[in-house]
């Protein structure tokens, strides 16, 4: 450490630890951390469970999973359970309503079907876009899978 007029501090200071930047940048957790998916294939359906963030980082995976889930309805029902979601951002609401349109207008399915329960972090992104309308929401799994 160097003072102000260029000498080297005196026998009686002591150096000051370095401190990060604030503008640093931290490393993100994996994606893997941030969003997972577990996919049930049930006769009646396929349940794909979602935890986590679905924001922009990990939406494409929440698309990807959705796509491939596509593949192996078979006629059956798609749920997508987002019951354990703590975040819902604006490309996790773009990638659910692609996918509601997609099942239904270019791939002749029944349209998704969203588990939302009472999940504030969820319901509210969902209600204040107005996709509450458009979306089929259900309360649990259960809900969604009676109504056929």
């Amino acid at each position: 450490m160097v003072q102000e007029d260029g000498q080297p501090p005196s026998e009686g200071c002591r150096e000051q630890p370095e401190l990060p930047h604030r503008h640093q940048a931290q490393q993100a957790p994996p994606r893997e951390q941030l969003m997972a998916v577990a996919v049930r294939d049930r006769p009646d359906a396929v349940i794909l469970a979602v935890r986590g963030d679905v924001d922009g980082l990990t939406a494409p995976r929440l698309h990807d999973a959705i796509s491939d889930a596509f593949e192996r309805l078979d006629g059956r029902v798609l749920v997508v359970d987002l019951s354990e979601v703590g975040f819902l951002g604006s490309p996790g609401l773009h990638t659910l309503t692609t996918s509601a349109r997609e099942a239904v207008e270019q791939r002749g399915y029944k349209p998704l079907r969203i588990v939302v329960d009472s999940s504030r972090p969820v319901v509210r992104p969902i209600e204040r876009s107005g996709l509450d309308g458009f979306l089929e929401l259900y309360h649990d799994v259960a809900d969604a899978l009676r109504d056929r």
